[in-house]
């Protein structure tokens, strides 16, 4: 499974890999129906990764190194093993332990019918029936996302006095910020009414609903955990984060979320879910920065996301020529051409202004494994949809330390005799860790010379950047300060510098050498010159 001992041994690699930064992973004690994302207690670690003494190693190791630690926080639901949840099972309808939850009486003949019509985002109904303790059929209760994720009732004063309580827990054990699981949710409409639109979150697998997501009452809490966090900054002098996972697709909602006194960043998923197209990028870096002036926070991939290495891999386009795929170059290797895109991707997103959020092993290049054998999938939306919804099990594959296949390719200890929780595909051999890391232009190196030139170039500590009108098609141009110009180009087709003298070239994704002032296909590259910004 990997534990906190395994990231302890690994933070030397963090180190030079150029981070400032490490978001866990939920790593509570928990049944573990969504990986951990169905907490059963929030301030206990579970024994599969190791102990709180564990813990205080890693956040002890990890800020000798200049690392800080930001720990996943889950506030809208909990796991049915929570000891809150099983008292409200226990209490009976009207009771205040099952006020903590979203309890309901059922609808039609002897209560059979959901209390209303809203879907999980993970497949099926958003509710489950229960058994009373007398055994007859009971009430119902919400979960938006699995049906071992019951959802919290944030009315119940009780709800937000648990959790400013376990975020005191970690902060004063060093923790350095909170990453915020499904900040739109916590606040449900009152009355719980259906909607003409509840069959949205399942068929999307987004917050579509509006009675079931961001209500208004969602921000207060966010006001309250601000206060909470400066209130240790003021003691220490310490900065500590908070940033949210958003899932809104309006951008106008999103920016609410870090209005002044609230969150600090929400993840800018347009970035990942963006087409590699040079127009696309444009307007996404325009929108997120005109709502987020005050820092962007980009990320292109997750854990609930394919790779961007398969995400950005082309389809062929057909022999009949019906438009379902995309004209390659003669010859072309597609999944080469998503790796060369996934690259370029990283490097735009790494001349950007603001934070960053690389996920484990994108700086390998790896890629989805899509062939994943049904019996090993954990993902309960593959389970929930009936596998119509291929879940997430493909991007969370252990990494591949080392090219040997002995222990997991260096995943677990030399003693370990059963199978790593997701297996590794043959091929990953050929992007190991140590393999990259000795080579020049692996993608390892490529993510530790960008981030090196983020920490150094004056021109990317800025806030300004500057996109540039005067392109050819299929090629985006930004300059950060006065001395920095990149290109990304997203054709198939070498496009020159469309300035004069663009300057010396200090990073470029393509693997072999190239004209200095020329931008080869599905590449971005770096320029330092040394007059102002290019006319």
């Amino acid at each position: 499974m990997g534990d906190l001992a395994g990231v302890v041994g690994k933070l030397p690699y963090l180190a030079g890999l150029g981070v400032d930064g490490l978001w866990l992973n939920p790593f509570y004690a928990s049944p573990g129906h969504d990986h951990g994302y169905d907490v059963a207690d929030h301030c206990a670690v579970d024994p599969a990764y190791g102990s709180l003494e564990g813990f205080d190693e890693l956040v002890a190791t990890a800020h000798g190194h200049g690392i800080r630690v930001i720990l996943d926080v889950v506030p809208n639901h909990a796991s049915i093993a929570h000891p809150w949840f099983a008292a409200a099972l226990a209490a009976g309808p009207g009771s205040p332990q099952r006020g903590r939850f979203h309890f309901a009486d059922g609808r039609g003949p002897d209560g059979n019918e959901p209390p209303n019509n809203w879907r999980s985002i993970f497949g099926g109904p958003a509710w489950t029936r229960i058994s009373e303790p007398d055994g007859t059929p009971g009430q119902w209760y919400l979960h938006t996302f699995a049906a071992e994720q019951p959802d919290w009732n944030w009315t119940h004063a009780d709800v937000p006095a648990l959790f400013e309580r376990v975020l005191s827990f970690w902060l004063d054990r060093g923790v350095d910020g909170f990453r915020v699981d499904v900040a739109q949710g916590l606040h449900k409409k009152p009355g719980l009414p259906d909607h003409p639109d509840a069959a949205a979150d399942e068929a999307t697998g987004d917050p579509v609903n509006p009675n079931a997501w961001n209500q208004p009452a969602v921000h207060q809490v966010w006001r309250s955990w601000r206060r909470l966090v400066e209130d240790y900054t003021a003691a220490d002098g310490r900065d500590r984060l908070l940033i949210g996972e958003v899932g809104l697709t309006d951008p106008a909602a999103v920016a609410d979320y870090t209005r002044p006194g609230e969150l600090h960043h929400t993840f800018c998923f347009p970035f990942a879910h963006a087409h590699f197209d040079a127009d696309t990028y444009r307007q996404v870096i325009t929108t997120a920065l005109a709502h987020h002036p005050d820092g962007v926070a980009w990320v292109a991939n997750n854990h609930d996301l394919p790779r961007a290495v398969t995400r950005h891999t082309p389809t062929p386009s057909d022999s009949d020529g019906d438009g379902d795929g995309e004209e390659l170059p003669a010859g072309a290797d597609p999944a080469q051409i998503g790796l060369a895109r996934a690259r370029a991707a990283a490097a735009l997103m790494l001349a950007l202004p603001g934070a960053v959020y690389l996920y484990q092993g994108e700086e390998l290049g790896l890629p989805d494994v899509a062939d994943l054998p049904v019996t090993v999938l954990k993902d309960p939306m593959y389970h929930r949809s009936g596998g119509t919804r291929p879940g997430r099990d493909g991007c969370r594959v252990p990494l591949p330390w080392t090219t040997s296949p002995d222990h997991h390719h260096g995943f677990s200890p030399p003693a370990t005799t059963t199978p790593a929780w997701l297996p590794q595909p043959p091929t990953w051999a050929d992007l190991a860790a140590d393999t990259q890391h000795h080579t020049t232009t692996s993608t390892l190196n490529l993510y530790r010379q960008a981030l090196a030139l983020r920490r150094t170039i004056p021109d990317l500590a800025t806030t300004t950047l500057t996109l540039h009108t005067d392109t050819p098609p299929g090629l985006l141009a930004l300059t950060r300060g006065t001395h920095l110009t990149t290109y990304t180009n997203t054709t198939h087709h070498p496009i020159p510098t469309p300035h004069p003298h663009p300057g010396q070239p200090i990073l470029t994704t393509h693997p072999t050498p190239h004209p200095t002032d020329t931008i080869p296909p599905n590449t971005t590259v770096w320029y330092h010159h040394d007059d102002e910004t290019p006319a």
